[in-house]
C-alpha cells in the first residue's frame, strides 16, 4: 500500500493531502500566516484521520513555486525535515502544474494555460499539455504581465486557468476557469511520478523561484500611482 504525504503552500490557500489505501485525506487553512503555524497539526490530524503514522509515509510531495516566497520556504523546509528523518524520497510538483491537473478533473482541459498572481503586475504563467499520462511542459514558467499570458492563450487558442485576484478581460475571447494549486491536485501527479521512480533525495526540496525581488520601492509604487 502506496501512502503519499502532500504539501502545497506557494499562495494564500494553503493545503495538505494524503493518500493512503486509495483514499485522499485534505485539509485547508486560509491566510498566509496559518502556514507555518497550522502545517504540521495538519498534517498530524489527516494521519490521526488517515490511521496511519510518519514511519508509513512512503514519499512527501510537495508544491516547490513559483509562488509567495514565504509558503514556499515554509514547505520546502518541513519537506526536508521530515523526508530527512524518514528516509524517505520527496516529489516536487510545479504550482502551476497541478493547476492544470485540476482543469482536467474539472473541466477535462488536457491543453491549457495556467496563470498565478505574481503581485507588483505580474503572472507567473506556463503552457502545459497532456500527453497519455504524463504532462508535457510546452512553455516553462515564467515571469511577465499579465497580457502576455493573455495574448499566448488567445493566439494559441487555448483554455485558461487563472489563479484569484486576476481579472480576464471580456475582450480577449478566451475560456477560463478560475482554480489555486491544491495539495490534492500534487498528489494526483506526485502518484504517479513516483511509480515512475521521480523521487529526489530530502535535500533536493528546493524552492523554484522565478523572481528575485519580492517587494517594490517606495518611489516606484509612487511612479506606478501616477501612471
Amino acid at each position: 500500500m502506496t501512502i503519499i504525504l502532500a504539501i502545497e503552500t506557494s499562495t494564500d490557500l494553503a493545503s495538505v493531502a494524503l493518500l493512503s489505501n486509495q483514499r485522499i485525506f485534505s485539509r485547508d487553512l486560509a491566510g498566509v500566516q496559518t502556514h507555518s503555524f497550522g502545517l504540521l497539526p495538519a498534517v498530524q490530524d489527516l494521519m490521526l484521520e488517515a490511521c496511519v503514522g510518519l514511519d508509513d509515509i512512503n514519499a512527501i510531495a510537495f508544491g516547490c513555486g513559483p509562488g509567495a516566497f514565504t509558503g514556499v520556504r515554509t514547505t520546502c523546509g518541513v519537506v526536508q525535515g521530515l523526508a530527512f528523518g524518514l528516509q524517505i524520497p520527496v516529489l516536487p510538483v510545479v504550482s502551476l502544474l497541478s493547476m492544470a491537473a485540476l482543469a482536467r478533473d474539472v473541466n477535462s482541459w488536457c491543453d491549457v494555460v495556467c496563470c498565478l498572481d505574481a503581485r507588483m503586475n505580474e503572472v507567473y504563467w506556463a503552457h502545459y499539455r497532456l500527453s497519455g499520462f504524463d504532462w508535457v511542459e510546452v512553455v516553462a514558467p515564467r515571469l511577465s504581465d499579465f497580457d502576455a499570458a493573455l495574448t499566448y492563450a488567445a493566439q494559441m487558442q487555448l483554455n485558461m486557468v487563472v489563479g484569484k485576484g486576476l481579472e480576464m478581460p471580456e475582450s480577449i475571447g478566451v475560456n477560463h476557469m478560475i482554480a489555486m494549486p491544491h495539495a490534492r491536485s500534487v498528489l494526483q501527479i506526485s502518484e504517479h511520478s513516483l511509480r515512475q521512480g521521480l523521487g529526489v533525495d530530502a535535500d533536493q526540496a528546493q524552492p523554484l523561484y522565478l523572481r528575485n525581488k519580492i517587494a517594490l520601492t517606495t518611489a516606484e509604487r509612487q511612479l506606478a500611482r501616477e501612471a
